[in-house]
């Protein structure tokens, strides 16, 4: 018997998102669509008169409005798309709407360049020849940043115009990966027969079956040491484009280009570094650890993987989860649980997987519509976790909304992980506080640490090598395979300890990584959890005003640089011991893992 996904059709419409809210039918998104691609050209109009108060508002006035709409529409088709992928019909709707801004962006990209030939004696006098210019000051304060960075019009135009060329390397390896590699057939532990995938090797490198392990393990990287060649020069590539762009552009290396945008000093991303590098030896805690519990004379990474404790068989309803996550939240106090609520009754929430969803999780919202949240929920404790997750993502987007004009409603990548993990932190706390079964508690202690693990201590590892990297190629040196995959194991070895094997065939795993290609960006998914437990950690030991502070945090959109939005939370990421803090909490959870299990 063959078990398939249930249709959309068959999902009960209470485990739906409301999309209505949105558009109440798609005639109506039509409209709304047609006025976007009618009036993408009114942005022309303005090209050569950005040089007055009264035309630049009449400017920001038009692309807000604009934009506004042209998000609705974009967000509409998306999430329509990603209820069922396989559907053709919102296939369509989605590209079409791609295409129209892809279009638009070309024809507005002249209004950076522009306004970058206005001084900053221009920008004030504007403002006091027009007050509702004002509340533009922090706008154009990033605006003047960035003067010494932008090229000439044609040459921003060509840039424009070669976005996809330049993304060529990216969509190269995701081809690679997701399409064209054929890994090979593995045993399952069943002793069945399975294709390994990119997408499933996931589940046997956790498999309880250290064989299914192994062989997934060996199998899968076997392929990756065949195309090593073809890998090393898409990255290489991407690398190249990078620091090409960032000494063109007038900035030191690609590093400082990349944290430019949120004006994040180099010193926060040393920080990270230095802080790990001082702090490895946990690593050997946490193997040796591994090693006590999986009864392993060593552990090799197609170990690590492994739950430490049996999987708990307890499955939660969805009325169950929720249930759950607003107790544990019920710590944010009364006004925060209210605004959440509205997650569930207003149903900003599509819950349950069906065939063509589109897989994991995410919260997306626009400034005229809620958030709304995609789920695949089945049940399982990751998938509580993940609603507190995701709904720490909404309620920031709410409250960045509903706090600031459209000019600053959205908050930064920088924090963007801040909410989503110190709700996460909460609830396993809250979790390990209210259960007496000692295997619950291990399991969920044993999420923890395998969250620090993989978002500090993977992330800042994938750091080093990417700013290694570039480094080493704008120095002169060529990026082969051998010399990526050398650096690469050396740094695995390194970020690893003493208590773990480091298989030689991890050194190709580079290949694997996406985020390699997403120019500086997993450095804050170590700052962000490092913020967040800061936060959390704070907020479970009853300090009212990190609470006060941090639910203020919630309001600020991108009404400030990230770096003192975090500091209006009582966070300081240019301190080294925001992240010492975050190690020193991995390490508690370590002991309190062992002393639970060796109590039992």
């Amino acid at each position: 018997m063959i078990i398939k996904d249930k249709t959309r059709d068959e999902i009960d419409e209470k485990y739906k998102w409301d999309l209505s809210k949105i558009y109440i039918s798609e005639d109506e998104w039509l409209k709304d669509y047609e006025y976007v691609k009618a009036n993408g050209d009114k942005y022309l109009e303005f090209k050569g008169k950005l040089n007055n108060a009264d035309t630049i508002y009449e400017y920001l006035m038009f692309d807000e409005e604009f934009s506004k709409k042209a998000d609705a529409v974009y967000m509409y088709a998306a999430l329509k798309f990603d209820e069922d992928t396989s559907n053709s019909k919102y296939q369509e709707l989605k590209g079409k709407i791609e295409k129209v801004l892809t279009d638009i962006g070309a024809k507005s990209s002249y209004v950076l360049p522009e306004l970058l030939k206005l001084s900053k004696e221009d920008f004030d006098r504007f403002m006091n020849e027009k007050s509702e210019l004002k509340m533009y000051e922090y706008e154009f304060r990033n605006v003047l940043r960035m003067k010494d960075h932008i090229l000439s019009d044609k040459e921003e135009e060509l840039l424009s115009s070669l976005g996809k060329s330049l993304n060529n390397s990216e969509d190269t390896a995701s081809y690679l990966r997701n399409s064209d590699m054929k890994f090979g057939i593995i045993k399952d532990s069943d002793n069945n027969d399975v294709e390994l995938s990119n997408i499933n090797f996931s589940k046997y490198i956790m498999d309880n079956n250290r064989e299914v392990r192994k062989s997934a393990f060996y199998t899968l990287y076997k392929e990756y040491e065949n195309l090593q060649n073809t890998f090393a020069s898409s990255y290489s590539g991407k690398v190249n484009t990078d620091n090409v762009l960032a000494l063109r552009r007038g900035f030191k290396d690609a590093r400082d280009a990349a944290l430019f945008d949120s004006n994040i000093d180099n010193k926060v991303y040393d920080n990270l570094i230095d802080v790990l590098h001082k702090n490895l030896y946990i690593m050997d805690d946490y193997y040796a650890l591994k090693k006590e519990v999986m009864g392993l004379d060593e552990v090799h990474i197609y170990d690590i993987y492994s739950s430490l404790v049996p999987e708990s068989n307890k499955n939660y309803t969805f009325e169950e989860a929720k249930d759950i996550v607003i107790r544990a939240l019920s710590i944010l106090g009364d006004s925060y649980i209210t605004d959440l609520n509205k997650a569930f009754d207003e149903k900003w929430i599509d819950v349950m997987p069906n065939h063509g969803k589109k897989g994991g999780a995410y919260s997306w919202g626009s400034y005229i519509t809620n958030p709304y949240l995609l789920l695949n929920f089945n049940g399982k404790f990751d998938d509580v976790s993940t609603l507190a997750h995701e709904l720490g993502h909404s309620m920031h987007s709410y409250y960045s909304n509903k706090n600031n004009p459209y000019v600053y409603h959205q908050y930064k990548i920088f924090v963007a992980e801040v909410a989503s993990q110190v709700n996460e932190l909460i609830l396993a706390r809250y979790l390990i506080n209210h259960t007496d079964d000692k295997n619950e508690k291990l399991s969920i202690i044993d999420s923890l640490m395998e969250l620090f693990k993989g978002s500090i201590v993977r992330q800042t590892m994938f750091a080093e090598f990417e700013y290694l990297t570039h480094k080493k190629e704008q120095e002169g040196t060529v990026l082969t395979s051998e010399f990526l995959s050398n650096e690469y194991y050396k740094l695995y070895e390194k970020y690893s300890g003493h208590n773990m094997t480091s298989d030689k065939e991890i050194r190709y795993e580079w290949e694997k990584i996406p985020h390699f290609y997403y120019n500086f960006y997993v450095y804050q998914y170590a700052t962000g959890l490092a913020a967040a437990s800061y936060i959390a950690e704070n907020i479970m030991n009853g300090d009212k005003e990190t609470l006060n502070n941090y639910l203020k945090f919630l309001t600020l959109g991108g009404s400030m640089d990230p770096i003192d939005e975090l500091k209006v939370a009582g966070v300081d990421m240019n301190d080294p011991k925001v992240i010492q803090s975050a190690m020193d909490t991995f390490k508690g959870l370590i002991e309190e893992f062992k002393n639970i299990y060796r109590s039992r």
